[in-house]
This record gives C-alpha cells, structure tokens and sequence, in this order.
C-alpha cells in the first residue's frame, strides 16, 4: 500500500503479516495433521475398541482403521455431493441486484 506525503514522495507502509502468509508454516501444520493422523491410526491398534453391533453383525467394524476410511469416503462423497447440487442451486451473479 502506497501513501503521498505532503512533499509528493511515496512512503511505502507494510502490511501486517499474519501466520500463513509464509509457506514454512502453512508446511508445518499440514505435517502437523498429518503426524496427528499417523497417530491417531497407530493407536487404534493398541487401544481396545468396544463394538456397536453384535459379534460378528458388522465384521468391517473390527478392522484395523476402519473408522478413518469410513470418515474419509464420507468427507469425499460430501464434497462431491455438493460439487453436484451447485450446479442446480448456484445463481447468477447479479442474482440479488434485479
């Protein structure tokens, strides 16, 4: 951002920086997460986990990650979903100004 001062120079005023602006960081918190995840996958092969259905009801249930496979086809399936329901709710861009 530039700004004249009396005498017609241009000062040059810094702009506030804020965290994510430098990709170093941006870097650590995807690494972050990603050791977060890794982690958290680990663990459920040490912690027990109690069934919500019946032995042998829901087999898959018992499988080493199968709840962040689970999370994660919901994630993608939602954003596909709503990738699809754009096109028939999406408004022109003048929409609200007629």
């Amino acid at each position: 951002m530039e700004t004249k001062t009396n005498d017609g120079r241009n000062d040059q005023v810094p702009e506030k920086t804020h965290i994510f602006d430098k990709p170093k960081n941006v870097k650590r918190v995807i690494w972050s997460l990603y050791l977060i995840c890794g982690g958290l996958f680990l663990l459920d092969l040490l912690i027990h986990r109690h069934h919500s259905f019946a032995e042998g009801v829901f087999s898959a249930e018992g499988w080493i990650g199968y709840y962040a496979v689970y999370g994660w086809v919901a994630c993608v399936l939602l954003v596909l979903t709503a990738k699809q329901m754009r096109k028939i709710l999406m408004r022109k861009e003048d929409y609200y100004e007629r």
